[in-house]
């Protein structure tokens, strides 16, 4: 695959370019010191991926980023930063991956990995990218990334949320309103503090005026619906995503 670095630190590029030439992926490889130098690069010679700094004087990452994405042919973004704070931006984006300097070799394999998958996914109709969106999550330095597929429910923490999945929880930078407006289409928020993902409820549960949503996971778990969402939720269990649009 053909690969442009872009990073205006030299020693950061050089070091980014020595791992990428260890790759037996990358059969072609450029670097750039910043966005300039990364359109001329792909005027002359194109790319399947660019391996890209975020913090760089003049257009940064991000806006670069967004000038690629406009592309009839666009290529796979990887942020590769020695930030942390922008990773959910970097996914709004569309990034591919987001790796942390200083970058490992393993990861950068794992990152040329998910290149390749998306290059090599085909199919008449393919699902919006939205359908499984992949939330990047921070704890001791380094990027795990969970999908929206494998949380059950998400609950809020004042401007953050938490998000329980079957193997643990993660705590992200996310307000729930935000997530509650990406994921309607599989979600409802049922409660101010919750939001539930409809394919993970087994039941309702009545105690005394109160309703519960069961839902499965890591062990079966009950959370209160507010009574205004009651009907909604019944609504979409039986008829799916937004029944009153049908």
């Amino acid at each position: 695959m053909r690969v442009l670095a872009v990073d205006d630190e030299p020693p950061a590029l050089d070091e980014l370019l020595y791992l990428l030439r260890a790759e037996p992926a990358v059969t072609e490889l450029h670097g750039a010191g910043d966005a300039t130098g990364a359109l001329r690069i792909l005027r002359a010679h194109g790319a399947d991926a660019v391996f890209l700094d975020i913090n760089m004087p003049g257009l940064d990452g991000m806006e670069l980023a967004g000038v690629l994405a406009e592309f009839a042919d666009p290529p796979a973004i990887v942020f590769v930063t020695a930030h942390e704070d922008h990773a959910v931006a970097a996914f709004d984006l569309g990034a591919v991956d987001y790796l942390l300097k200083p970058v490992r070799q393993a990861r950068l394999s794992a990152a040329l990995r998910r290149v390749a998958a998306g290059r090599a996914r085909t199919g008449p109709d393919p699902a919006p990218a939205g359908n499984n969106e992949v939330i990047p999550v921070e704890l001791g330095g380094v990027t795990t990334l969970v999908h929206r597929s494998q949380v059950s429910w998400v609950e809020a923490e004042g401007d953050y949320a938490r998000l329980h999945t079957d193997t643990g929880s993660h705590l992200v930078r996310i307000p729930l309103s935000a997530l509650q407006q990406r994921w309607q289409d599989g979600f409802l928020r049922v409660h101010r503090s919750y939001l539930v993902a409809l394919d993970r409820v087994t039941g309702l549960r009545t105690v005394g005026a109160a309703t519960r949503v069961c839902l499965r996971g890591a062990g079966q778990v009950e959370l209160p619906v507010s009574r205004r969402q009651v009907r909604e939720l019944k609504q979409r269990l039986v008829h799916g995503p937004h029944p009153d649009r049908r």
